[in-house]
């Protein structure tokens, strides 16, 4: 069972029928259709970001670029406004601190703090009148269930919760990850510079397979049962090592080895079965969007003068990694 949290999680801690149906009605805002007319917006967020680097000084690619236009990103696409950005960011490094901790107290502080953001930005939306819907939290608003009735306020907060809380930060340590990799193997930043969209975005995921920096989800028992050998009681609560299977070499042999095409079928980053990630299509045309912007005009190293930091479990990535952007 995917139930493993006290907190409504709207779609991805639902199981079965009500499971089903959330993504039938939720999957759609992720389509081909509406990514690609999301691209050019991006594309400009990305392009400005990365245009607005000093010439010559290091850059934090998890901070200063991942996060940034994370939270820019997420904004245009839901329609929120560009000066929550400050407020997003503050929230984001909170949320990051919260859950290094374990402390159960802060994480449900800053995950209280955050539904209060996205109640405050629905308010506006309720008066707005009938019509196409002005973006995709109003359109989010007007759902329906598949029996006409409409979701609940605490339902369309879980959603937004789990469409921006999660990828904010996911968003900016997959930038870290990325560049940091493209900065210590430039044979695969030139290569990726050439690459079409398709091989551009397995080429990503084998980077993010290599250094995953989602660690884990958790899973309940549903009855008694053994695995490997170990014992596992209704009702007991299970981690599904996200990194550690990525990263198996009865799998992928040398788990180091960089192979985009041969891994493809088998890479965990997004998850697998009925509750793989459902923002994946955007996420994937976020950082190739993000990426293209930087290996368009530039060759991407490590600053000499710092040592890149890495995050700590339960998170994965980097903490801070700060590059140098070297016109091309």
């Amino acid at each position: 069972s995917s139930h493993v949290s006290r907190f409504l999680q709207v779609p991805n801690g639902l199981d079965g029928e009500p499971h089903r149906e959330a993504r039938l009605l939720l999957d759609p805002f992720f389509s081909a259709e509406r990514m690609a007319a999301l691209a050019p917006d991006l594309e400009r967020i990305a392009d400005a970001l990365v245009a607005a680097v000093p010439e010559g000084r290091p850059v934090d690619a998890v901070t200063e670029l991942g996060s940034v236009y994370a939270v820019r990103a997420q904004s245009v696409w839901l329609g929120w406004p560009a000066d929550i950005e400050p407020e997003l960011l503050a929230w984001m490094d909170d949320n990051h601190a919260a859950s290094r901790s374990g402390e159960l107290g802060r994480t449900a502080e800053v995950a209280h703090r955050f539904d209060g953001i996205i109640r405050r930005l629905l308010m506006p939306r309720r008066a707005q009148p009938a019509g196409p819907a002005a973006d995709v939290t109003a359109e989010l608003m007007r759902l329906r269930h598949l029996d006409g009735t409409p979701w609940s306020e605490e339902q369309i907060v879980s959603v937004l919760r789990n469409w921006t809380g999660g990828d904010l930060g996911s968003l900016a340590l997959c930038a870290g990850v990325t560049l940091h990799w493209l900065a210590t193997h430039p044979e695969a930043a030139d290569a990726l510079r050439e690459a079409d969209d398709d091989p551009f975005d397995r080429a990503v995921d084998e980077i993010l397979r290599i250094d995953d920096p989602f660690v884990s989800n958790r899973r309940a028992a549903t009855r008694p049962t053994h695995l490997g050998g170990q014992p596992i009681g209704a009702g007991d609560k299970l981690v599904v090592n996200w990194t550690a299977a990525n990263r198996d070499p009865a799998v992928f042999g040398d788990p180091d080895a960089y192979d985009p095409d041969g891994n493809a079928a088998a890479n965990l980053v997004y998850g697998a079965g009925p509750h793989i990630c459902p923002g994946r299509p955007l996420a994937t045309l976020e950082l190739r969007v993000l990426l293209r912007a930087v290996l368009a005009g530039h060759r991407v190293r490590l600053d000499p003068d710092s040592e890149p930091e890495r995050e700590q479990p339960p998170v994965g990535g980097f903490r801070h990694v700060r590059v140098l952007l070297e016109p091309r």
